[in-house]
């Protein structure tokens, strides 16, 4: 499954329509949730059918396309069912109890309520809202796919403008040859990571490079009389301004991990908790910033997509602990360099991308390591003499084994 994206191009009464359009999802959803808040036991085809009483109460919702209204119940019920998970797994803090949607951004339509033209260089979308015909710019081809893989077709509004999205079902996996190399990655606010062969990416800090900018753009706002045109103009310009960022930070993200992924064979990073992290309203603004979150969902897409085995490892103890002999040594954020009485000297962040990628390959070592004896409690056993056996996989253990049942009363 991807996701083709177009900026689409019109006229500002089409503009007005599907801002109308996005407004009638947003009704459709918050009816849902009232729906489901005032009637117990509530499920997904309940909503799906109050979608349809909606549109016979309300001209408006008529006028949307019955697939972009059944998209709405589902976004309400996607709600609800997150908030259900939560409950049930314990998850700590909030659970996300479905609320009224303030501000909505988009409208989605399935198989219907959409045509592409023949050259796919525009799209009419058929209901009665008036949204018409829209010219598409980008650089992705549709003709490369056949446009029965167009699942949904989404209208997202944003800062500069509208864009249109193509969900299409496409195999986008691809074989690309081993490396035979393995990774562990720490990630951190000095650099943006430091792999366990001693590399590291410098931090970009994009919104702190920017801040300046944004400061001046947030008085601007400030000084704009509330309901004005220039108010609505001055917040449009700081809109874009976050809009640049983020999509600076999300294409650094990307491009990085694309190119850890296909470098390696398997790639090894830390379990991080970022909403945890981020309540310590200190390091809140540059753990935002540096955008761990963007590049860890990027590696494991990219992880599916090349073959590639990512593994997320528990990160307590990764920057204490040393590398060569196991040894706890504690020490504040402050002390940049790992130093052990074994000897052992090296970077901070060097020591735990070695202890990361330590972990994983134990972890990934363990399959298969007891088909011999599936029933063993334990993995050393004395023999006759009193030596120590191991049951680890390895040459000798089948002949180990067979004089430890012949020998030992144990077995």
């Amino acid at each position: 499954m991807i996701i083709l994206e177009f900026k689409a191009k019109g006229k500002e009464s089409q503009y007005s329509a599907i801002a109308e359009a996005i407004r009638t999802v947003k009704f459709i959803r918050n009816s849902c949730i009232r729906l489901w808040l005032d009637n117990k036991g509530t499920g997904k085809s309940d909503l799906s059918r109050y979608s349809k009483i909606l549109a016979k109460e309300f001209s408006f919702a008529n006028e949307l396309n019955s697939t972009a209204r059944q998209a709405a119940s589902e976004r309400a019920w996607s709600s609800i069912v997150r908030f259900y998970d939560n409950c049930k797994k314990k998850v700590p803090g909030k659970k996300g109890f479905p609320k009224f949607q303030k501000c909505a951004r988009s409208v989605e339509y399935k198989k219907s309520g959409w045509k592409l033209s023949p050259d796919q260089k525009s799209i009419t979308f058929t209901d009665k809202k008036g949204i018409g015909k829209l010219k598409l710019k980008g650089t992705w081809d549709l003709w490369r796919f056949d446009k029965k893989q167009i699942n949904r077709v989404r209208i997202v509004k944003r800062a500069d403008g509208y864009y249109v999205q193509f969900c299409v079902a496409v195999n986008a996996k691809e074989e690309i040859d081993s490396t035979g190399k393995t990774i562990g990655l720490d990630v951190g606010l000095k650099e943006f990571y430091t792999d366990s062969d001693g590399n590291s990416e410098p931090n970009p800090r994009f919104y702190r490079k920017n801040e300046k900018r944004l400061k001046f753009y947030q008085r601007r706002v400030s000084r704009k009389k509330k309901g004005s045109s220039n108010r609505r103009k001055a917040v449009n310009r700081l809109g874009r301004q976050h809009l640049k960022i983020s999509r600076q930070r999300e294409e650094h993200a990307k491009r990085l991990a694309r190119c850890v992924i296909r470098s390696n064979d398997l790639v090894a990073y830390e379990d991080l908790r970022i909403k945890n992290l981020v309540k310590n309203h200190c390091l809140a603004k540059s753990i935002n910033d540096a955008g761990w979150y963007q590049f860890r969902k990027w590696l494991e897409h990219f992880g599916t997509k090349f073959g590639r085995i990512t593994v997320a490892v528990n990160p307590a103890y990764t920057s204490q602990n040393c590398f060569d002999c196991g040894e706890v040594v504690k020490k504040s954020l402050s002390t940049r360099t790992h130093t052990c009485k074994c000897g052992c000297e090296l970077d901070r962040d060097h020591n735990a991308a070695l202890n990361i990628r330590t972990r994983a390959l134990s972890t990934v070592g363990h399959t298969g390591t007891r088909i011999i004896d599936p029933f063993a409690k334990r993995r050393l056993r004395r023999n006759a003499s009193g030596d120590l056996t191991s049951t680890v996989l390895g040459s000798g253990q089948v002949q180990q084994v067979e004089s430890l049942s012949e020998e030992s009363p144990l077995l």
